[in-house]
């Protein structure tokens, strides 16, 4: 190539196989600052587009040696931080446990007063239904106790005959 020779952006853009932003940031890195013809349009010499070149080739062999670098980097930490992640999970599953199980235990303590008093009613209610019952047998035994009675003059009462044998 020759040393006078210009290169249009569009040029270089195939060339280096790169697009305007990268032109511009390879032309930070390397310090070329396009030029302009007596049109206004951009242009670069030869010798630019071989220092914008090697610049990217920097640049790829640079980011091929932190990709090469970076897995081995990445996986002890990795490692660490799922461990890391798998430790808080497990301390936070067994708070959840502990806590649960401590709250359930509460709640049924005091279920188990509940179904103490419960049962406690219960029998109280089937005594006081036979004490009704036992107490039902004996006032219709006292009123036909007291309808074999026959009153007579001044309060006084006489026994049936015929509801005496039926007593006995």
């Amino acid at each position: 190539m020759n040393a006078n020779k210009v290169l249009l952006p569009n040029d270089v853009r195939k060339l280096l196989n790169v697009d305007n932003k990268e032109i511009v940031e390879l032309c930070k890195k390397t310090s070329v600052t396009p030029r302009k013809d007596h049109k206004g349009q951009i242009y670069f010499s030869v010798d630019e587009v071989k220092k914008l070149r090697n610049a990217k080739s920097s640049v790829i062999t640079g980011m091929n040696e932190k990709k090469a670098t970076l897995p081995v980097m990445t996986k002890p930490n990795s490692q660490a931080v799922v461990n890391g992640l798998l430790e808080t999970l497990n301390k936070m599953e067994n708070n959840i446990t502990t806590s649960m199980t401590k709250l359930i235990d509460e709640k049924l303590e005091g279920m188990d007063d509940v179904v103490l008093e419960l049962v406690r009613c219960k029998t109280e209610n089937e005594n006081l239904k036979n004490k009704v019952n036992e107490l039902n047998k004996e006032n219709f035994k006292l009123k036909n106790v007291l309808n074999s009675f026959k009153p007579l003059l001044c309060g006084f009462y006489i026994k049936k005959e015929e509801d005496a044998n039926f007593m006995l």
